[in-house]
């Protein structure tokens, strides 16, 4: 698969730790929602690193994706993408890539999206693309973050929600609630799947994506409440943002 020189055009702060990098890559070739790219650095003394990221906008025809990546205390992600980079840097970039973890416009049935953390990236492409799409499709969002300063996309997922539209998203927040939350701090649990995904016998398409055992808790209340496992798909990211 080719590398490709993406120029950085535009940067957006998600959260106290999340930037939102706007790319310009030459000869793209398009993707569909949910995929994600290979982003190299190669240092001045010729070390390159290399490491995935989900791509966080819709398709388009125009040569630009958007990546977010989160910057945490561990150091893992280079500071450098979530700090240092400025308009006008070039990356490298190898992609799109996957082909599982999905969703194009001519899926019509229920959509019901489970994100953990930053695992929302991969999930708010898939949402933005139904938002421009001509489609019948309804989504669900189910988006657990430690707290309200957590939230990535705050502005734009609270513009296209509305019950009465194409889209509902859910909040769990885990470690701090919003000040008269009607529910307290805590994890996705048996109550949250029932009263806040779609039924299982309107057999749903189901995303998965966040940390391993965010994952896997959320998978197993899922098929607990009787969702069919073919129709789950997962995706397993680090802490950082970083497929797994």
């Amino acid at each position: 698969m080719t590398w490709r020189t993406a120029t950085v055009v535009g940067l957006r702060d998600e959260t106290p730790t999340a930037r939102t990098l706007a790319l310009a890559v030459d000869d793209w070739p398009g993707h569909v929602a949910g995929q994600h790219v290979d982003v190299r650095l190669t240092a001045a003394d010729g070390y390159s690193a290399v490491r995935s990221y989900s791509i966080a906008s819709a398709p388009s025809s125009d040569g630009r994706i958007e990546l977010t990546i989160e910057q945490l205390p561990n150091g893992e992600v280079s500071p450098y993408l979530t700090q240092q980079v400025v308009v006008g840097d070039e990356l490298e970039v190898r992609g799109p890539i996957g082909r599982w973890f999905v969703w194009r416009p001519e899926q019509s049935g229920p959509i019901q999206l489970v994100a953990g953390g930053s695992g929302i990236v991969p999930l708010m492409a898939m949402i933005r693309s139904h938002a421009s799409a001509d489609t019948t499709a309804r989504f669900r969002l189910l988006y657990s973050v430690r707290e309200p300063e957590a939230i990535f996309y705050r502005d734009e997922l609270r513009a296209l929600s509305r019950p009465s539209d194409s889209l509902v998203v859910t909040y769990v927040y885990t470690r701090v609630t919003p000040k008269d939350w009607p529910r307290p701090a805590g994890r996705i649990d048996r109550e949250l799947i029932v009263s806040s995904t779609w039924p299982s016998n309107l057999r749903p398409s189901v995303y998965v994506c966040g940390p391993t055992s965010f994952v896997e808790h959320a998978t197993d209340l899922l098929i607990a409440g009787s969702h069919d496992r073919d129709r789950i798909r997962t995706e397993r990211f680090g802490a950082t943002g970083e497929r797994k």
